[in-house]
């Protein structure tokens, strides 16, 4: 059996799934979501790791973000939380300006979370949920490294794979997310945690 480990790019999934216009479809099971993907007689999800950053400065996303990684918590999900950069914006026709954020730190977690796991033999197959080509250099170095190692890449919904990304590791080992997946992955309306406190989905993700 193949050992999987999978690296989520938090953001880059949650916009696709956004465009969507179906709120119902982010409270997502990433477990069940990945199983969709994977061969019952010939891989092992060993882990999943999703990557995100709480925009803290939204107090209702916020909130619905810590809730939703703690019901992820539940499924086993390794959770790692990067950070945003406050970043000055400017309008060139209306000479307005303002502080806008720039997330930072997700692709390079991503980065260095496929290495080092690729190092300490973590996995025989890697799946990267993303679309961002910024990883390029991270999975060049892993094929180059560990050739024994195969990476596929799975792209969130409605998004194309990246030229450079799927030249790298080959057609055979892309995929894309399509709505009836996010469809059949949901978690329950209601989760129980090892102590006994009840999880509930945020009334935003009960109706589209």
């Amino acid at each position: 059996m193949e050992r999987v480990n999978v690296y989520i790019d938090g953001y880059n999934l949650y916009h696709a799934i956004d465009r969507l216009n179906d709120n119902r479809l982010k409270w997502l099971d990433l477990t069940k979501l990945i199983s969709h993907f994977l061969h019952p007689n010939r891989h092992t999800l060993n882990k999943i790791h999703y990557f995100s950053a709480y925009a803290t400065w939204k107090k209702g996303a916020f909130k619905r973000h810590k809730i939703y990684t703690r019901a992820l918590d539940t499924t086993g999900v390794n959770t790692i939380i990067g950070g945003f950069k406050e970043k000055d914006r400017y309008c060139r026709s209306c000479k307005a300006k303002w502080k806008g954020h720039e997330e930072k730190e997700t692709d390079v977690n991503i980065a260095l979370n496929l290495l080092n796991d690729a190092y300490q033999d973590e996995y025989d197959e890697a799946i990267i949920v993303s679309q961002d080509s910024d990883l390029f250099p991270a999975i060049k170095l892993v094929k180059k490294h560990f050739p024994e190692k195969i990476i596929r890449i799975i792209t969130p919904p409605n998004l194309h794979h990246s030229r450079e990304m799927a030249s790298l590791v080959g057609k055979k080992r892309l995929a894309s997310i399509k709505e009836i997946h996010l469809q059949r992955s949901l978690l329950p309306r209601e989760i129980t945690t090892q102590a006994g406190k009840i999880i509930t989905r945020p009334a935003k993700y009960d109706s589209k």
